[in-house]
């Protein structure tokens, strides 16, 4: 419904929210493909970190509502960062396909 109304700016919590990967990658390629194919801004939230820094031209990351990064997604999924805004001990490593980052929980 909200794309029949064609809005400028589309809000989406959480859209891949109880769906499995195969499931939550189509609906952001259908997202992402949106965004490049209109004038639409797209603003969403996503917990999955490797799917944020997949799908996203620019990430916003806070804590307790406080702004603690933004930027391109190479450029803010850090170790540091998930470390600071997350605490998450984890591995950040580019995709050798595409080149954008992969976040892996360390243990």
């Amino acid at each position: 419904m909200a794309l029949a109304q064609q809005p400028n700016v589309l809000l989406l919590d959480e859209p891949t929210t109880y769906l499995d990967l195969a499931h939550a990658v189509q609906v952001l390629d259908l997202i992402h493909r949106l965004c490049r194919e209109t004038t639409r801004t797209i603003v969403m939230v996503l917990h999955d970190l490797s799917l944020a820094a997949r799908y996203s031209d620019h990430l916003v990351v806070m804590k307790d509502g406080q702004l603690l990064a933004e930027g391109p997604p190479a450029e803010v999924m850090t170790k540091e960062m998930l470390l600071k805004g997350f605490n998450l001990k984890a591995h950040v490593f580019n995709d050798p396909e595409d080149n954008l980052p992969t976040v892996v929980p360390a243990r």
